[in-house]
């Protein structure tokens, strides 16, 4: 599952998935500290101490999440110095997960060494988050590994119905759901249309979902949009498949098909190149 819906909202699900996580970890953090501390000091001492352990959490947070920003942003540097201000929009998804749980953990790790009183209290609700966000996960699918959907779509010119995995005759692949009424789906479209008419390797199928041909050729007409590999999916059967309920949803498959990262929300160049160096060193 990429995305959830509240509402007339649709949110990605791994932040509110850390989310989650973090506010577990604070909470039982605060509630060790406070029991460890019971009878032995004054009401204010113990709501101040359990205060210390749960703000630690969100300090680790913090520190990791920014760690693993820096260290993605690193590991792109090309793609993200042509646009300097794409480095602070984090919707871009880039993060280099390891590096920030990494961090986060040396974090905690040194204020247990620096509060001893604190030890247990950091450890226990750092485990307790871990384990929440890794139950989590591995219940939504995240830790699935996902093949290109067998499912038919429509091509846009000419109508004949065909495969995923015939349209990607082997490539490398972008697949990107989108709708002409969706406004951010609008927003990135040009970067995608530039990237497919630049990249010889890699395939890209914009795969509309549950539009008439004819809403479709009136949205590239007045754009003047030279997208090729335009696919219909009239049932949005594609939305179901890879887990997503909002647009624009990107996904990438290595050429064997198997599903190397998605991103549900806007584009922006920096994140679109980085996953494209992935795509082009992928086996």
């Amino acid at each position: 599952m990429l995305s959830i819906s509240i509402g007339p909202l649709s949110l990605p699900l791994a932040p509110l998935l850390l989310l989650l996580a973090l506010w577990a970890a604070s909470l039982l953090a605060s509630r060790i500290a406070r029991r460890a501390m019971a009878g032995d000091a004054t009401d204010e001492a113990a709501r101040a101490r359990a205060a210390a352990a749960g703000n630690a959490m969100f300090h680790a947070a913090l520190f990791g999440l920014l760690a693993a920003r820096l260290a993605f942003v690193a590991r792109h540097a090309g793609a993200y110095l042509g646009a300097p201000g794409s480095m602070l929009d984090v919707r871009d998804g880039g993060w280099d997960a390891p590096v920030g749980f990494a961090a986060a953990a040396a974090w905690l790790a040194w204020r247990a060494a620096r509060l001893p009183a604190l030890r247990r209290a950091l450890v226990g609700g750092a485990l307790a988050g871990a384990a929440l966000w890794l139950a989590a996960s591995t219940a939504t699918g995240r830790f699935d590994t996902h093949a290109l959907p067998a499912l038919a779509v429509t091509e846009f010119d000419g109508g004949a119905r065909v495969t995923l995995a015939q349209a990607a005759r082997g490539r490398p692949l972008v697949v990107n759901l989108w709708a002409s009424w969706c406004g951010p789906c609008r927003q990135e479209m040009p970067l995608l249309a530039a990237a497919q008419q630049r990249e010889a390797a890699v395939g890209f199928l914009f795969v509309n979902q549950g539009e008439s041909h004819g809403a479709v050729q009136a949205y590239l007409t007045d754009q003047g949009l030279p997208l090729r590999e335009v696919l219909l999916d009239p049932t949005s059967a594609l939305m179901h498949a890879v887990g997503s309920r909002g647009m624009p949803t990107t996904v990438f498959y290595d050429a064997q098909g198997r599903q190397l990262d998605a991103h549900v929300g806007v584009l922006n160049a920096a994140a679109l190149e980085g996953r494209l160096r992935t795509l082009r060193g992928a086996p």
